[in-house]
């Protein structure tokens, strides 16, 4: 029996450790695991990104799965490549299921702001997370948000916030939590909804996102 091959992409900044609690059956499906690469230049565009990623793949018509920013970049890689299925989880379609808070700050320019340099030296930053829960939301930081280079952080934000999808890709799987922080499920159409998933739901609703793609996946078209 010949196996289905699942590419993964994570988040912004998120290495692919996001991914070790999801469970597929092996008899089934192989997992392949992309990481980030650094920006050839600030300026690179999403495009030519996705065709460096999509380099690295070594199967015909996979399916593509990414996370949050991965999500979007799985859609740019599916322009690219011919792929069975394309899911996205904790991700938006188009660039209209952004909340409004993020089209302003594409607007305004303040996303210049952001804070790539906490990200980017996080031990610096330990110092002033006084209680237990900001600790603890430190120390995931440090295992799952490795990608600390600040060029590839400011590249990042900026591709996200001026992503120039208007209307979604048809066929799109999309799995959201109904807590998602970042992109609220109020702004998302026609997903999977996940109850009480956050926006890092991969890694506290693995089990659940595991039982929909293996579902999702069994669903040949």
């Amino acid at each position: 029996m010949s196996k289905t091959h699942l590419y993964f992409v994570p988040g912004l900044a998120a290495n692919t450790k996001i991914f070790e609690r999801i469970s597929l059956p092996e008899e089934h499906f192989e997992l392949h695991f992309l990481d980030w690469m650094l920006p050839t230049s600030i300026d690179e565009s999403i495009q030519d990104y996705a065709q460096r990623l999509c380099a690295k793949i070594q199967h015909k018509n996979p399916i593509l799965i990414g996370v949050s920013f991965g999500g979007i970049m799985v859609q740019e890689m599916s322009k690219i490549i011919d792929c069975k299925k394309i899911i996205i989880i904790s991700s938006v379609k188009n660039n209209k299921e952004f909340p409004k808070r993020l089209k302003l700050a594409q607007i305004t320019k303040v996303y210049k702001l952001f804070p790539s340099k906490v990200i980017a030296n996080i031990e610096s930053y330990e110092r002033y997370f006084f209680n237990d829960y900001l600790k603890k939301r430190a120390e995931l930081y440090k295992i799952y948000l490795s990608i600390r280079d600040k060029e590839y952080l400011q590249w990042a934000i900026y591709n996200v916030l001026h992503w120039k999808q208007e209307e979604s890709i048809p066929g799109i799987i999309h799995i959201h939590g109904k807590k998602d922080e970042v992109f609220p499920i109020k702004y998302i159409k026609n997903a999977i909804e996940v109850e009480n998933g956050t926006h890092v739901m991969i890694l506290t609703k693995a089990k659940t996102i595991s039982e929909i793609l293996k579902k999702e996946c069994f669903l040949m078209d």
